[in-house]
């Protein structure tokens, strides 16, 4: 401790704020890239931990509260915001974007704008522009609200604009071609892209419809093993009696999620033979019009190789997505 303040005591009083300050800007960039909530900073483990360190260098710093904290990360927004702004009025980068909207269970509807440009260095950037509350999910509403938003970014230049193939979107690009039509390539006739994950979406659900009874049937079978800890108990027992070698285990899909349909399908085809011994051990097991058959069971794993074709695509559209940086 007597080494450390005499440490204290030559440094220049200037050097120690601007320490002080660097350190409260990596926190708040800390709760931005980790996610944690504001009162992060309240915790007593972090409070133990920064007493422990930074109090060292400065007796006198105060740990900022949950408010000071949401007023720093709002500032880095903003600063980062008008940097931005000034990037693209300067440099005048033409811009592709890509837009969706949806509902919360509040029943808020909300519309989110992400830019995608190259700089003058050939590197891609991907950027959120707009998180925004909207009024409903038409078309006009989407075109109003994407104008709305580059207008404050300064964005003149657009490329094209990604969006599902909802009925409501075409009014939407019919609306930017108006507004934009001096900014746009050969008067905006490839302004209007259709979201290939969501294509992807409506082939492999369209192909589900024909394997529906099957489907159904085996994730009755995956929801009857998994509506309790004693029946999975039995099953793993099942698993063990034929001697089924395999890590994974049962996953319940959502319906509406193909991609969890598959997952599913593919660890519950492993254990065919498991839930037909089932039978053996669990009285209440499915009538014979419920559970799944071995026709059922063959189309599964039929429609499970199938189905991997598509998962390694969207697998890889997602990590081509999500691995560009998005500050």
């Amino acid at each position: 401790m007597r080494v450390l303040e005499i440490i204290h005591n030559h440094i220049h009083p200037l050097v120690i704020r601007c320490l002080l300050l660097s350190a409260r800007r990596l926190l708040a960039e800390m709760i931005i890239i980790d996610e944690f909530p504001f009162k992060f900073v309240e915790y007593q483990g972090f409070k133990r931990f920064v007493n422990g360190t930074l109090t060292l260098v400065e007796p006198n710093f105060v740990l900022p509260s949950r408010k000071t904290i949401s007023k720093d990360i709002l500032g880095i927004y903003d600063s980062t915001k008008e940097m931005l702004k000034d990037i693209f009025v300067k440099e005048g980068y033409r811009v592709s974007l890509t837009t969706d909207t949806w509902s919360s269970i509040q029943n808020m509807n909300y519309l989110v704008l992400t830019a995608h440009f190259i700089d003058k260095d050939w590197k891609l950037h991907k950027r959120i522009l707009n998180f925004t509350q909207i009024d409903n999910h038409r078309g006009e509403t989407i075109g109003k609200e994407v104008e709305k938003c580059l207008k404050q970014w300064g964005i003149k230049k657009v490329m094209t604009l990604t969006v599902d193939n909802a009925s409501s979107n075409d009014t939407a690009i019919a609306y930017l071609k108006k507004r934009f039509k001096h900014g746009l390539v050969l008067d905006g006739e490839f302004l209007h892209v259709r979201c290939c994950a969501h294509i992807l979406n409506l082939i492999v659900c369209d192909g589900l419809q024909d394997i529906n009874d099957s489907l159904v049937r085996i994730r009755d079978a995956v929801r009857f093993v998994r509506s309790s800890p004693a029946r999975l108990t039995t099953f793993k027992k099942c698993i063990k009696k034929e001697n089924i070698d395999s890590k994974s285990m049962l996953c319940l899909d959502v319906p509406t999620s193909w991609n969890s349909t598959y997952l599913m399908l593919e660890a519950a085809v492993k254990f065919e033979k498991a839930f037909e011994r089932l039978e053996d051990y669990e009285t209440v097991y499915m009538n014979k019009e419920e559970k799944p058959t071995t026709r059922d069971w063959e189309i599964a794993r039929i429609f499970t190789n199938f189905l991997l074709v598509f998962y390694e695509v969207k697998v890889f559209v997602c990590y081509f997505q999500y691995s560009l940086p998005c500050e």
